[in-house]
């Protein structure tokens, strides 16, 4: 309601102006908004996307995690999770949700638990991190940081280069972290590189603090998600991670960002696959 009846008009204009700006317009104000990008690509067998998805809900209510939390300087953070394959299939799991406290995070967990995953064909991370950007985007949360999380057992073979994806993303101030999934199984073994960990360094994550945290097995994955949970939250970086260099620098070895295009297209001219 508008006093003054003879100023009414100018002074609900000046009133509207200020209710814009106001930070509470701006959405709630938290740590971090942080996206938890999976992949459900069919490189992965069943059990294995089992394994990742209770390791993801172990990692996600951990104390030590919820600790992190309350220790930050607003004692909250925002999250959501969507798993991700080809360039096309980026499937919420969890919306975006607040978390401050204990019963938030197993809240959190018990969404991803409650949810099946279902193989999908092709990996695009650039898609994935395309997908999450525009997230981070519409989050409706003021946040001092926003980074995408995104894990993945294989190279992108699928949609725009990946380190297309990762400088648009850091040029918009994002941080992107990798939790490359260094095992074997599944039916898409033929696209595994051994240095994956590698490529996810020059190739997939960029921006502030960055880091990468490979997975050697499968026993290694609920630790390593709630070691990097940890670490995002705070705005640290593993000590024994070194300086990422973006791929734009030319100095040093260079390294093959399109190997997962390239093993695409021997594959599809070995077999004469279509698509």
């Amino acid at each position: 309601m508008c006093w003054f009846a003879d100023f009414r008009f100018p002074f609900c204009a000046l009133l509207g102006v200020f209710l814009a700006l106001s930070p509470a317009r701006a959405g709630e104000q938290v740590d971090v908004a942080l996206v938890l990008a999976v992949d459900v690509s069919r490189s992965m067998s069943p059990e294995e996307l089992l394994i990742q998805r209770k390791g993801y809900a172990a990692a996600v209510s951990s104390p030590d995690v919820v600790r992190a939390i309350e220790l930050g300087a607003y004692g909250r953070i925002a999250m959501m999770m969507f798993e991700w394959a080809h360039d096309g299939h980026a499937r919420e799991i969890v919306a975006w949700s607040v978390i401050a406290s204990q019963a938030d995070a197993t809240g959190f967990a018990e969404k991803i638990l409650a949810d099946t995953t279902y193989g999908q064909r092709r990996t695009s991370i650039s898609g994935a991190i395309r997908h999450a950007a525009a997230l981070l985007k519409d989050a409706p949360y003021a946040a001092d940081r926003r980074v995408i999380d995104i894990s993945g057992d294989g190279p992108n073979n699928q949609g725009v280069p990946v380190t297309m994806a990762r400088d648009a993303a850091v040029a918009s101030g994002l941080v992107i972290n990798g939790l490359p999934l260094m095992t074997r199984g599944g039916g898409g073994f033929r696209f595994n590189i051994p240095d994956l960990d590698e490529y996810y360094r020059r190739c997939v994550i960029g921006g502030p603090a960055s880091f990468v945290i490979p997975v050697n097995n499968w026993a290694q994955f609920p630790e390593a998600v709630r070691r990097k949970l940890i670490l995002e939250i705070g705005g640290l970086v593993p000590a024994e991670v070194p300086r990422v260099i973006p791929a734009q620098i030319t100095f040093g070895e260079p390294y093959d960002c399109l190997i997962g295009e390239r093993i695409w297209q021997q594959m599809r001219q070995q077999y004469f696959w279509d698509q």
